[in-house]
């Protein structure tokens, strides 16, 4: 079947409005999230270029197929990022294609930077979108009467295109950190290195970036601490940060800005996953919790991210789902099912409630459950 790929707003609304089957939206194909959508597959990547950018006033309008890398040259120009540091999914789901900063919101794709500045919907200002009925709507101006009330920017970031296909995207953005360091510390156990990391994020040295591996590159447990700034300020904060973790660790300092980089990019993808068996899990926890859950989950490898908020699993293949899922609610935290057999479900069961309101959000911008469909059905509990 072929690939329906708009260059236009007008033409995309054109062929959702016309659509009398399912449709599978996608932006560079390069995170499948969710369960597998049977439908005929529409690409907003002829949706692309920059519209408008204002260094001055940090603001940037950008079309929702334009390639990640494109974005993120253009704000390198000036001296600028995007400061929430989205994943690329490629390597941990070995797909191929090319990321897109639609897809990158779509999907509310924040890396380890999220501690310090928020999620990717902390960052974005406004959107224009295709509803279900091919009806164009945007905020801030022409809303349509059917979603007034909505906040449309929290509810499209993260969709994963159920409720909407992204067609702009009015983004703030930050400047770039002159000088960045990386505090290390080997041989940690995951309550120790949590604790660490607890420890860090809350002292007053804003901290950017904190991370744990049960297995780093050279096999040992590994705790990284990140800190940007600019060199006098860091050199400040990293000897009294250093002196407040004496007890948990010994923490040495990496000055090297490319091997800073490379360390938390491996963090960002979860390079530690990359090309190995097994299933991969997204849990989100309350830090303390953490550890006592992965302890609980039979042959599992953790990464821990956003100080311990965060845990990636890799499991063997086929560990049922809703055994996890079970044991994560218990927590009061949620998990996603993001490599493996999705046909069943991805996503956490959700409680009667809120799995009504999702339903009710979906009915409202796509009444003929034609985006997306199924993509974010919850998974069958243990």
């Amino acid at each position: 079947m072929n690939v329906l790929i708009p260059e236009t707003e007008a033409e995309l609304a054109g062929i959702v409005k016309e659509a009398r089957a399912p449709l599978g939206i996608r932006g560079g194909g390069t995170r499948p999230l969710g369960r597998p959508v049977d439908g005929q597959e529409l690409s907003v990547s002829g949706l692309r270029g920059v519209e408008l950018y204002e260094p001055g006033a940090l603001t940037l309008v950008v079309r929702a197929g334009t390639p990640l890398a494109e974005v993120e040259t253009t704000l390198a120009t000036e001296g600028q990022r995007l400061a929430f540091e989205p994943m690329d999914h490629r390597g941990l789901l070995g797909t191929t294609g090319t990321p897109t900063i639609g897809g990158v919101i779509a999907a509310n794709v924040s890396g380890p930077r999220r501690i310090q500045v928020g999620a990717a919907r902390d960052f974005l200002l406004g959107v224009r979108l295709v509803d279900g009925q091919g009806e164009v709507i945007r905020n801030g101006g022409r809303v349509m009467k059917n979603v007034t009330g909505y906040d449309l920017v929290k509810l499209m970031a993260g969709s994963c295109g159920t409720l909407g296909v992204l067609t702009e995207l009015a983004l703030k953005v930050l400047p770039t950190s002159r000088a960045s360091v990386t505090l290390h510390c080997t041989g940690l156990d995951d309550k120790q290195a949590v604790a660490a990391l607890c420890r860090a994020l809350g002292s007053p040295f804003e901290v950017s970036g904190a991370a744990h591996l049960q297995r780093g590159p050279d096999g040992d447990a590994v705790t990284m601490i990140r800190l940007e700034g600019t060199e006098a300020s860091l050199a400040y904060r990293t000897g009294e940060l250093r002196k407040l973790l004496a007890p948990h660790g010994d923490f040495t300092v990496e000055t090297d800005p490319e091997r800073t980089a490379a360390d938390w990019q491996r963090i960002r993808d979860v390079a530690p996953f990359h090309d190995r068996a097994g299933d991969v899990w997204r849990l989100s926890l309350k830090p303390t919790d953490a550890p006592g859950i992965v302890a609980g989950i039979e042959g599992a490898e953790a990464v821990y991210d956003w100080g311990g908020g965060l845990v990636w699993l890799l499991v063997p293949k086929g560990t049922p789902g809703g055994n996890i899922w079970q044991a994560v609610a218990r927590a009061g935290g949620h998990a996603t099912l993001i490599r493996g057999d999705r046909s069943g479900g991805a996503f956490q069961p959700l409680a009667p409630a809120v799995a009504a309101l999702q339903d009710g959000l979906k009915q409202r911008f796509d009444p003929r459950g034609i985006l997306n469909p199924g993509l974010m059905d919850q998974g069958a509990a243990a």
